[in-house]
């Protein structure tokens, strides 16, 4: 059994996923890491690697089987989870459709994706939680505040926070954050906003990734959190 602290967290090939992992593994946690694209997750577990103790697979986190897998590295590997970022999300198509333009088909992948899977992967992995694990789920000012064309992501993330909320009450031994790391210069805020000039947002490791440590590191009680409540803290 390492005496290291272990963190699992989904998405992590890119954007915010893969800069929250760099900052652990620069602390020297040990990774389990997963990501859709394979090369891309090679070339982020080569790239931490280099600084830490690192496990990727490959995989989909609707796909039940996938989420087994993270399990059973948990499993051979002896490692126990002090913190759980649910990362990975689905954006939908883009452009970003009216609700009721929306294709059912691709609604069911982004509420599964962004509500179900972070359920069901905790489900997984819940014999290996250690006592007072951090379990983060990302989410968004989308959902908390109504977009047009936003529907299907915003609801999927109002349902996420909600969901932690319950999860915090009836696990009062964890501690299950819902995170809003704000607008961030990535892939996705690219896609939800196609051709736009995006330069102006901030990188995950400015604001969001620091705001994240200061949840880790600190002392905070079950709940929603923003990136922008903890900027002064953290500046």
């Amino acid at each position: 059994m390492t005496s290291k602290k272990t963190a699992l967290i989904t998405g992590a090939s890119r954007g915010l996923g893969f800069s929250l992992a760099e900052s652990l593994a620069k602390k020297g946690w040990n990774l389990l890491i997963n990501a859709r694209n394979a090369n891309q997750l090679f070339s982020a577990k080569n790239r931490l690697g280099e600084l830490t103790k690192v496990i990727a697979i490959a995989g989909d986190i609707r796909d039940e089987i996938h989420l087994l897998q993270l399990a059973e590295a948990l499993e051979k590997n002896q490692w126990s989870i002090d913190l759980l970022v649910n990362n990975a999300s689905a954006l939908g198509v883009s452009p970003m459709p009216r609700l009721l333009d929306h294709p059912i088909d691709d609604l069911h992948v982004v509420l599964h994706t962004n509500m179900i899977a972070p359920i069901s992967i905790l489900q997984k992995v819940k014999p290996y939680l250690n006592a007072n694990a951090r379990i983060i789920n990302v989410s968004s000012d989308a959902g908390a505040e109504a977009y047009e064309s936003w529907g299907a992501y915003g609801g999927s993330k109002a349902g996420l926070d909600h969901m932690t909320a319950i999860l915090g009450k009836e696990n009062p031994e964890y501690n299950f954050y819902s995170f809003d790391p704000g607008d961030m210069r990535t892939e996705m805020l690219q896609a939800a906003f196609p051709g736009m000039d995006i330069t102006d947002r901030p990188l995950p490791t400015e604001h969001a990734v620091p705001a994240m440590i200061h949840l880790i590191e600190g002392v905070f009680p079950s709940g929603r959190y923003t990136a922008r409540s903890f900027k002064k803290q953290t500046a």
